[in-house]
């Protein structure tokens, strides 16, 4: 089976690819010749995840799905969330992000925070989404050059080691992102 990825962060699609395997052929928006930066103009993730895949499977007519993913602080009612990529800016940078994220945070006691990801799937005309959640704790420091985004500053419940500080198949264990993608794998193996 084919899918378009709607996304054109090369991280995002390092992750699925290395989930997926070879059960599916995921050809990214690169793939399918589409260059568009999809807008994310909704506040919650499940309506930005359905704006992208509505906006590729109207381009290209073909299955396809998307995902948009926040990480959530629970000191920060919730905050960045669906603002998470541009936290600190329009200029969506990772690093300007986390230190923003760790100067709202200074002196604050409860570092409790999840990350979060939607899937919008659109298989033969119909929308279907999945969740997956990664809850765990905020650092007061980066530690590890792996991953991407607020990785360095995130430990998931269960482990010692940030996201940064994992390779794909130990951050597979505990992300959001996955949690999210085995339930479109399962969902996609019997349809």
């Amino acid at each position: 089976m084919k899918l378009v990825f709607a996304t054109n962060n090369e991280n995002k699609i390092k992750e699925i690819r290395s989930m997926l395997g070879d059960t599916f052929e995921i050809i990214t928006l690169q793939e399918a010749g589409i260059d568009i930066d999809i807008p994310e103009p909704h506040d919650t993730l499940e309506e930005n995840a359905r704006e992208k895949s509505v906006t590729i499977h109207n381009m290209t007519q073909q299955n396809c799905f998307s995902e948009d993913s926040g990480l959530e602080i629970l000191a920060l009612n919730g905050a960045p969330g669906v603002y998470s990529a541009r936290y600190a800016g329009e200029h969506k940078s990772s690093e300007d992000n986390i230190d923003k994220a760790l100067s709202e945070m200074k002196g604050k006691t409860d570092r409790r925070a999840q990350f979060r990801t939607v899937i919008s799937l659109i298989l033969e005309n119909k929308e279907y989404q999945f969740e997956g959640i990664c809850t765990g704790t905020l650092l007061t420091e980066r530690r590890g050059g792996k991953g991407f985004g607020y990785d360095p500053i995130f430990v998931p419940d269960g482990s010692d080691l940030t996201f940064a500080e994992m390779d794909m198949a130990g951050k597979n264990v505990f992300s959001h992102r996955a949690k999210a993608f085995q339930q479109l794998i399962a969902f996609l193996k019997t349809h």
